[in-house]
């Protein structure tokens, strides 16, 4: 009984009382008290002769349930990113899912405000973004990674520090990065500013990184952004480290399916890419 309980994973009593369930269904007592242990019956030994090729057939199609392989994949995926995630991600997720599903059409979709809708719908299997609010219960998140605060702002700006604080970037207007169903009306960075005690100022706003890129080379303007902003791609531009505080700030992504496909082989295969490719775009790993 103790043996039959650490292989089912459930207490010794819980056996118990599924011997006595088994045995009132049955009307036999299935297994007898012998030296050292328990014995089945003769009935118990048919039943076991009996039920076995029904057991061994539910063994075999739950491991074929698992056995998930992407190349037999086709038809279309769609993946909605976040804004701050697209530039960086874009070129490295669609090579490896293409990699291992050459049969797929992916679809990489800038998160909107109707994303959410459509992942809760089926048109949209899978999206990152931020820990987002008010989200139908159909629709299910997990964190897949931990972003840095970076500040982006021309080679030649006054700030000449590599770490920024919030009292460094008084006197500089802010652009801002919109993300469609999170920052439509407000400033992420300004939040963090008035709860320091300062007034930020925010002198441009879109959902374009290039067009923040375009006004922060001319301009002392502060592009606030994470350790994902390709950098290396503009030697005319510098990242600068985050601090709140005393710490390195941090801002947590998740992933977004549907309850449905949590769990679903499918799913897990992207999350893994994902999880997978995103240090890879990191400044830390450039």
């Amino acid at each position: 009984m103790r043996k039959t309980a650490e292989r089912l994973f459930v207490t010794q009593p819980a056996v118990s009382q599924a011997l006595q369930k088994l045995r009132a269904i049955f009307d036999d007592e299935l297994f007898v008290k012998v030296q050292g242990g328990l014995d089945p019956t003769p009935f118990a030994l048919q039943l076991e002769d009996k039920i076995a090729p029904y057991l061994d057939g539910l063994e075999t199609a739950l491991n074929n349930l698992n056995e998930f392989e992407p190349s037999e994949l086709s038809g279309t995926i769609k993946i909605a990113l976040a804004p701050i995630v697209m530039a960086s991600l874009a070129g490295g997720l669609f090579t490896e899912i293409r990699k291992q599903a050459p049969n797929v059409n992916l679809e990489l979709l800038s998160w909107s405000q109707t994303t959410a809708e459509q992942i809760r719908s089926g048109d949209v299997f899978y999206g990152v973004h931020y820990d987002l609010e008010n989200l139908s219960k159909e629709l299910a998140r997990d964190k897949i990674f931990d972003l840095e605060g970076r500040i982006i702002v021309r080679k030649e700006h006054p700030i000449k520090k590599s770490v920024i604080t919030p009292l460094d970037s008084v006197g500089y207007e802010l652009t801002s990065l919109i993300s469609p169903g999170w920052n439509d009306h407000f400033s992420y960075a300004s939040h963090i500013l008035e709860r320091q005690g300062y007034t930020p100022k925010v002198g441009f706003r879109s959902e374009m990184l290039l067009a923040l890129i375009d006004v922060i080379e001319s301009t002392d303007m502060l592009l606030p952004h994470s350790n994902l902003f390709p950098i290396h791609n503009y030697p005319n531009l510098r990242s600068l480290k985050v601090e709140v505080d005393n710490q390195t700030y941090t801002k947590s992504l998740f992933g977004y399916v549907h309850n449905k496909n949590r769990h679903s082989p499918k799913a897990k295969w992207i999350e893994s890419i994902i999880k997978r490719k995103l240090p890879l775009y990191t400044d830390k790993h450039r």
